[in-house]
């Protein structure tokens, strides 16, 4: 939901998280590596820069609209 659509998230959302045990702090730290890869993933698409080699064959699994293995 985060990257979908950030402004239908709300407290009840964490809930579930925090009764996993996970603090504030962690969810937190969750959010901001989740937007920092969606940010990285956008910027490299608009740039048209190619994946690392090791993952070329996830990425053509994704363009093909498959992310099963």
């Amino acid at each position: 939901m985060v990257t979908r659509a950030p402004g239908a998230l709300s407290a009840r959302h964490l809930d579930p998280l925090r009764e996993q045990g996970l603090s504030d702090r962690d969810i937190l730290d969750a959010v901001e590596v989740i937007s920092y890869f969606n940010y990285i993933n956008r910027i490299a698409d608009a740039l048209g820069i190619d994946p690392e080699p090791e993952m070329q064959a996830a990425h053509a699994k994704w363009q093909a609209g498959s992310e099963e293995e």
